[in-house]
């Protein structure tokens, strides 16, 4: 399984998903929202996604203390395994702006688009820390599943927050 094409391609994913990558895809994303789309709830919601993930991700490595896999690494990494630091930020960012572009997308197809583009890049970006030796399997799967929990937290809250602003302008409205 193991080619240098393959190689190059997990450390091209690796890349994306790693620190400095992820926020120049913020940043890009939040001037797209900001100046074309007008939005600035938006930008809270994403950085508190952005913010939290990292934050929890800092926390849960020290809790952890997960030494990362000896065997077999195509590239060396420092730090802790657990969880996935490229999987979590990948999940957050990708999840994040789904749910954000998910209403300016009006066809069924463009949206299914959407969705599968970015499961591509989280899956391609978990994939590529276990396939060059950096991290074991639970560590990614640990970070999609705490990333996504944040994730949907972040959500719900930015909606209940939606919903009691709409309340608010109906009500001064009358």
């Amino acid at each position: 399984m193991e080619s240098p094409g393959m190689t190059r391609l997990m450390q091209f994913f690796t890349w994306i998903g790693s620190g400095r990558q992820v926020v120049i895809i913020t940043i890009l994303a939040m001037l797209v929202l900001y100046l074309y789309l007008g939005h600035r709830r938006e930008l809270l919601f994403l950085t508190s996604v952005l913010v939290g993930s990292t934050v929890l991700n800092a926390l849960l490595k020290v809790v952890f203390g997960r030494a990362r896999p000896t065997i077999h690494r195509i590239i060396e990494v420092s730090g802790y395994s657990f969880p996935s630091g490229h999987s979590m930020a990948s999940f957050s960012l990708y999840g994040g702006l789904a749910f954000l572009i998910w209403k300016h997308i009006p066809s069924f197809t463009g949206r299914v688009f959407m969705m599968v583009a970015s499961a591509v890049f989280i899956l391609t970006i978990g994939m590529s820390r276990i396939y060059l030796g950096v991290h074991y399997p639970s560590d990614v799967v640990g970070g999609y599943f705490i990333s996504g929990c944040w994730l949907f937290t972040c959500i719900w809250f930015y909606r209940r927050y939606l919903q009691r602003l709409s309340r608010l302008q109906t009500s001064s409205i009358v």
